[in-house]
């Protein structure tokens, strides 16, 4: 691409968004998000119960992928019915709200990949949203937490577990940077989540085989990690079938271990098996698979491949809708908004807005409680330093993203305290031991930069023997109730527990604080338009709304109190002069009075002395009056204008506001308004004095200086309004305008 000419090109070139990379579709490459004219028309035969044709392909030429959706997903007893309904009918009974939930699930059950993808088609992304926030399963929204860090610290993992778990966390997932620390990261996310807050769920992603060992010992709670493809080359590319993907899910729940599919757009196409078809063509195809394979959800919305769709037109309404297809499936929906999808700041909040606001299951498929250097699945969308932005977006918008507001107090004693309960379980089972430093630096840590190094190979070759081993989550519980945690430790017993009874099988399962099951089942979401459904209200919205860095009115008005004992003394009722070298300034209802300082944090008895200094310098003598009945600016100005003898007056108002204003002009016409009070300076008051006292002589006034601040007005809005409505309350109708004399003689 060629330099730009245009300056302001040349700006925008550098702009994050510039760094995106954007490409025309090409179907034949899989490079098509919605609607490829290769996707097959829909279609459905069944015959003596068998369906012999599907979305256009005779039995006989099924490949694995249809035979198991034909065999094992597609609802046969409604088949007939739903795809015999026309594809906007159905797409409009997804935003009609007096068609429930339970209805469309029982309808979409019954179609095929192609049908599913051509509902989709008819819906925008503001009605895709709607239609979500009927669809997700759990009537509760909730997130998931990524918890890793570079050094695979585990004192630190602990710590940013029970930080996730404090801030609202339903689930917390780690992975490894070195494949033999599995059980040990496994553990110290056990540990951390439990010790912050009682009922997270918990996973370690990594080879499958592995992954499933470590549910076995109770190290993990879910699992996340079993991949499925749309097309058969995929699958072979995997040395996999869906078959084998459904045995793998049975033996995950044989433990009571909760599962959910990964799928995505783009991981065809990135894999070189997408048959030319669309990429939310083959997503409904690994829906359909998710489903027939009986695991309660999946994790969609690209994922690691978010980078690929949104290169393309309508990818992220492409996104959105593999979200949806997964609602409508009746399967719990983790959304995406994990790995990096974008440069722009602007693009990635745009995207995650259209899970944000309806909600669903998971918000986020991982949002990082760690800096992004610490992320070791790649690099979080969001992390750390983004989570108060998160938490304001929840209060602007009354929205429950699942997250709550902490305290760094309550931060500081959670990550603590679970890092001691690590340190005893690793007093207990004889590991490579956690010194207080490591808990100490653990506690306040930013990153695992500002951890002290480990023994890595000794760190290593223990977990290596507690995966291999026979110590399990059992030896965990042990080391904690002999620890002196046993609150910890029965709060993993009641976390297996859990698990025995199979509750978190259910579709959509979490656990609360008191392990109670939140599912499809014992929270279902009933949301049928304004007044039903999840509402962010009563003490859970205090909660939200309760930010730490929210103020009372009371502490931010104090900021313009002087405590310094200045004061102006009430003179004689101020009268009308005739003395032409005076200037007149009028200050409002609390000038040096309840207030002391402009919107600009200038004191008022400096602002004062810069005015009358610049009075002075140009000959002219400044008089000083109080106005009590108005804050008006403009009529402060006027008064001043009145009383004085040149005809010139000065209003200034307790916030800084100023204006010159002459005798004969209405009171909201001026000579000059300085109106952003919070750019003025003192060399700014001494230029408007010079100025007032140029007007009384008839010479022309000169540039009055004024800072450029942009961000003024978002910065200072509330103090603004507190400082006015605070002048207001002091104005006193029948009290005439009075002179005034301040502590000094100003300069």
């Amino acid at each position: 691409m060629t330099e730009p000419q245009s300056g302001r090109f040349r700006a925008r070139a550098a702009r994050p968004i510039a760094r995106d990379n954007f490409v025309h579709p090409d179907p034949s490459l899989g490079l098509c998000v919605m609607a490829s004219p290769n996707d097959p028309v829909p279609s459905l035969t069944i015959v003596r119960g068998r369906v012999v044709e599907m979305d256009g392909r005779e039995a006989e030429d099924f490949d694995v992928v249809d035979r198991f959706i034909a065999a094992e997903a597609i609802e046969l007893a409604v088949a007939e019915e739903a795809m015999s309904i026309p594809s906007l009918d159905l797409a409009r009974m997804l935003v009609d709200i007096h068609v429930g939930r339970e209805e469309i699930v029982r309808l979409f059950g019954g179609l095929t990949p192609a049908k599913l993808a051509e509902v989709a088609g008819h819906l925008d992304v503001l009605e895709m949203m709607m239609a979500l926030r009927k669809m997700r399963g759990r009537r509760t929204p909730g997130n998931q937490a990524h918890v890793t860090n570079w050094k695979e610290n585990p004192v630190l993992l602990a710590a940013d577990a029970a930080e996730a778990a404090l801030r609202g966390f339903d689930e917390a997932e780690t992975t490894v940077r070195v494949a033999p620390m599995a059980a040990m990261n496994a553990m110290a996310l056990l540990v951390g989540s439990q010790a912050g807050r009682p009922g997270v769920l918990t996973q370690c992603a990594v080879e499958e085989g592995v992954n499933l060992r470590l549910g076995f010992k109770g190290l993990t709670s879910y699992a996340e990690t079993l991949s499925v493809y749309g097309t058969a080359g995929a699958f072979r590319d995997g040395d996999d079938t869906p078959w084998s993907k459904g045995f793998l899910a049975s033996a995950y729940a044989s433990r009571g271990i909760k599962i959910r599919f990964t799928s995505g757009a783009g991981s065809e196409a990135l894999m070189g098996h997408d048959e030319g078809k669309s990429m939310l063509y083959l997503e409904a195809r690994c829906l359909l698979m998710v489903k027939g394979a009986g695991a309660q959800g999946v994790q969609n919305g690209s994922i690691s491949c978010i980078a690929l769709p949104m290169a393309l037109p309508g990818g992220v309404r492409g996104v959105l809708a593999e979200n949806l297809l997964a609602c409508v499936l009746g399967l719990e929906c983790a959304s995406g908004n994990d790995a990096m999808a974008s440069h722009s700041e602007m693009r990635k909040a745009a995207k995650l807005m259209l899970q944000f606001l309806p909600g669903t299951d998971f918000v986020t498929s991982g949002l990082s409680v760690m800096p992004r250097r610490d992320n070791m699945f790649g690099g979080g969308n969001f992390d750390a330093d983004d989570l108060d932005d998160w938490l304001v977006l929840q209060r602007d918008m009354q929205v429950d993203a699942g997250l709550v507001p902490v305290r760094e107090a309550d931060v500081i004693a959670a990550r603590t305290r679970a890092a001691r309960a690590l340190q005893a379980v690793f007093v207990h089972l004889g590991l490579p031991p956690i010194t207080n430093i490591e808990i100490e630096a653990a506690a306040l840590a930013h990153s695992s930069e500002d951890m002290p190094d480990r023994d890595l190979v000794a760190d290593l070759a223990d977990s290596t023997e507690l995966l291999n081993g026979p110590r399990g989550v059992a030896d965990v519980i042990l080391a904690l109730d002999a620890g002196g945690f046993p609150d910890v430790a029965d709060n993993l017993l009641r976390l297996q527990r859990a698990r025995v009874v199979g509750d978190t099988l259910q579709p959509s399962a979490v656990l609360n604080e008191e392990f109670e099951v939140l599912s499809a089942f014992t929270d279902p979401n009933d949301y049928r338009g304004p007044g039903t459904g999840f509402r962010l209200e009563g003490a859970a919205w205090e909660r939200v709304s309760d930010l730490p860095q929210a103020r009372r009115t009371s502490e931010m008005l104090a900021r313009a109190v002087d405590k310094s004992g200045f004061r102006l003394h009430d003179g004689a009722v101020a009268r009308v002069s005739t003395d032409v070298q005076e200037v007149v300034i009028a200050l409002g209802p609390a000038f040096a009075g309840i207030l002391g300082h402009t919107i600009g944090e200038l004191a008022h008895r400096e602002v004062l002395a810069a005015l009358a200094r610049g009075v002075r310098e140009e000959g002219l003598v400044p008089r000083l009056v109080k106005v009590r009945a108005t804050a008006d600016c403009g009529a402060l100005g006027h008064e001043a204008s009145r009383l004085s003898g040149s005809g010139i007056g000065v209003g200034v108002q307790s916030k800084g506001t100023t204006v010159i204003h002459r005798r004969g002009l209405a009171p909201l016409d001026n000579l000059e308004l300085f109106s952003q009070a919070p750019a003025l300076t003192l060399e700014s008051y001494a230029a408007i004095g010079r100025n007032a006292a140029r007007h009384a002589k008839g010479e022309p006034p000169s540039p009055v200086p004024v800072r450029v601040d942009n961000m003024a007005r978002l910065r200072l809005i509330v103090p603004t309004l507190l400082m006015h409505k605070a002048e207001l309350a002091e104005v006193c109708s029948d009290i005439p305008a009075l002179e005034v004399t301040p502590d000094y003689v100003p300069a």
